[in-house]
C-alpha cells in the first residue's frame, strides 16, 4: 500500500537545472553590460568552477567571481548580476508539466505528501512558495533538519517520522539514483525514478517504478492501493 509519497524537489518537482542555466546567463549578460572585462566563456567557466567547488546552492558565487578577477568587490557589477539572476530565476522557476494537477489528484486520493531535499531550508521554501506549493506540502525535510544529505538514512527516517508512515507504505520519487533511490531503498521505502527530470541519461537506476511523466504516479497508486 502507498500511504505517503515523498518527493525530491529539484529536477523532480521543478526543473532546477534549466532555471539555473537561464539565471546564470542573464547574470553574465548584466555583468558584461555593467563593465565586467572578461570573455563570456571565461566568466561561465569561472562560475562553473566555483559551483563545482562550493556546491550548486552556494549563494556568493558572483562575489567569488569578482574577487577572483579584481581582488576586491565591484559592487556595481555585483548588483547588476544579482538582480538579473533573481529576475531570471523567478521567471524560469516553475513546476514540470502536470505536476500541480498530479499532486492535487494524489491529495484527493488521501495520499500524504512531503518534500525531501538536500537544499538549505531557506532556499527550499523560497522555491516552494514561489510556485505556490507551500499550500500543498506541510512536511519538508531539508539539509538543515538533519545535517546529513541523501543517501544517508537520517533524512529519510526523519521525513517518515513526520509523516507517521512505515517505510513499506511510503514511496520516494527522485531523479538521482545514487541518492534518492538508493537511500530510500536502504530504509525500506518503495521508489520511483523521475526519468523526466534526469539530465545524465541514467539507464540502470534500481527503482521499483520508472516515471516518464509524473502522471504515471496515479496509476501506480491506484494499482497498489486497490490490490491492498
Amino acid at each position: 500500500m502507498i500511504q505517503s509519497i515523498v518527493f525530491d524537489l529539484d529536477n523532480t518537482l521543478v526543473d532546477f537545472m534549466a532555471m539555473k542555466r537561464l539565471a546564470i546567463e542573464a547574470a553574465i549578460d548584466a555583468m558584461l553590460d555593467a563593465g565586467l572585462d572578461l570573455e563570456r566563456a571565461d566568466i561561465r567557466n569561472r562560475i562553473d568552477a566555483i559551483y563545482k567547488e562550493r556546491g550548486i546552492e552556494y549563494q556568493q558565487v558572483f562575489d567569488d567571481l569578482l574577487f577572483g578577477v579584481f581582488k576586491k568587490l565591484d559592487h556595481r557589477i555585483l548588483a547588476a548580476g544579482v538582480i538579473a539572476y533573481r529576475r531570471a530565476r523567478e521567471a524560469a522557476l516553475k513546476p514540470y508539466p502536470h505536476v500541480t494537477a498530479t499532486l492535487m489528484q494524489l491529495i484527493r486520493r488521501g495520499i500524504n505528501l512531503a518534500v525531501l531535499t538536500d537544499a538549505p531550508s531557506r532556499e527550499a521554501w523560497l522555491r516552494l512558495c514561489h510556485i505556490g506549493f507551500h499550500h500543498i506540502f506541510g512536511v519538508a525535510v531539508t539539509f538543515d533538519e538533519t545535517g546529513e544529505r541523501k543517501p544517508s538514512a537520517k533524512p529519510f527516517l526523519k521525513v517518515l517520522d513526520l509523516l507517521e508512515t512505515k517505510p513499506a507504505d511510503a514511496l520516494m520519487v527522485g531523479d538521482w539514483a545514487e541518492r534518492d533511490i538508493a537511500g530510500a531503498k536502504a530504509v525500506g521505502m518503495q521508489t520511483a525514478f523521475a526519468r523526466y527530470g534526469d539530465v545524465t541519461g541514467v539507464i540502470e537506476h534500481g527503482a521499483d517504478f520508472d516515471l516518464h511523466d509524473i502522471t504515471d504516479l496515479l496509476a501506480i497508486v491506484d494499482k497498489q492501493n486497490t490490490r491492498n
